[in-house]
């Protein structure tokens, strides 16, 4: 400023026709964005040491940026810089950086120095990946991120600065869910730490270990259900109760069996699986609740998604 994946990545732009009905969920924000780039666009420049080949410090009319971040985007902390191409001329994105006081440093491509062809009325997806948040910065007023891009356009090189929209509103929420785990950890440390599968029509054990660390207290509430998990008849409100307090004297583990069940049986659900290992617990620190998101990590990911396969009988691994 964290499945098998279906996004494309940052050098595979697609046509408008290929990607309707997402290019019209951002129509609105990009239409804004335009005007928005016309204002902000102009701002931008060639950086330093480029002086020598001068390009154009803004990109063509009609060109929309967004960042936004999809369900496959979230356990491995990345987001995709979203860009329009509204323009007549044919378009290069090369570097990228997404700035955001929220954020320890700049967001850049996830596969740093690849390019990415745009052409006239087309757009693309970049993924890059987010850095650290920002959580001692609480005098920064949030704003909206700004975008440094690289480009080509009719053969003239150029870098524009430029403001992006977040249509999706993940970033606030992202912010602040990273910075309370921060908190948290000054507490305790939570992982999921184990899962034994279990025959169909019975609830597996997910083991989810609390480990205090002496610098704090805090309270876990309840882990709550996922798009694909829930845990049967220990469900409470859509969740399984915790009820587990770290004092800042205890320094024992707390290891808690959590039983989980599918929620579903539909093999696309499991195929397409994004979220449905990534849990949301709720708790308090000082009084004050909030939710975390803990993800089971990848090696436990494939085992929860292969029972869920066997459990439900059908054929095919995730």
């Amino acid at each position: 400023m964290r499945r098998p994946q279906l996004l494309h990545l940052g050098g595979r732009p697609r046509q408008h026709a290929e990607r309707e009905p997402r290019h019209r969920r951002f129509c609105r924000s990009s239409v804004a964005l335009t005007v928005g780039l016309l204002l902000t666009g102009c701002a931008g420049g060639v950086e330093p040491g480029d002086a020598a080949s001068p390009g154009p410090a803004a990109l063509p009319e009609g060109v929309a940026v967004e960042i936004v971040q999809l369900r496959a985007d979230v356990a491995v902390r990345q987001a995709q810089v979203h860009i329009v191409n509204g323009s007549d001329a044919d378009l290069e994105i090369g570097d990228v950086a997404v700035d955001d006081p929220r954020f320890v440093a700049p967001a850049t491509r996830v596969l740093p120095g690849r390019t990415s062809r745009v052409p006239a009325g087309g757009e693309v997806d970049i993924r890059v990946q987010l850095p650290d948040v920002a959580c001692a910065r609480d005098d920064v007023e949030p704003s909206e991120p700004t975008v440094a891009l690289g480009f080509t356009v009719d053969g003239a090189a150029g870098t524009a600065r430029v403001t992006a929209d977040d249509p999706l509103g993940f970033l606030a929420p992202l912010h602040e869910r990273e910075c309370r785990a921060a908190a948290l950890a000054e507490a305790a440390t939570l992982a999921f730490t184990g899962f034994m599968p279990a025959p169909t029509g019975e609830p597996a054990r997910l083991e989810l270990t609390v480990t205090p660390t002496g610098g704090g207290s805090a309270t876990l509430v309840a882990v709550q259900a996922t798009n694909l998990l829930d845990f049967g008849p220990a469900t409470v409100d859509g969740a399984f109760p915790l009820d587990v307090t770290v004092a800042p004297d205890d320094i024992a583990p707390i290891v808690v069996d959590i039983p989980i069940l599918p929620s579903r049986c539909d093999p696309h659900a499991v195929q397409e699986d994004k979220r449905g290992t990534i849990f949301d617990v709720r708790l308090t620190l000082a009084g004050d609740p909030g939710e975390i998101e803990l993800f089971v990590g990848d090696a436990l990911r494939g085992d929860i998604l292969t029972w869920v396969s066997s459990w439900c009988g059908f054929a095919g691994t995730p």
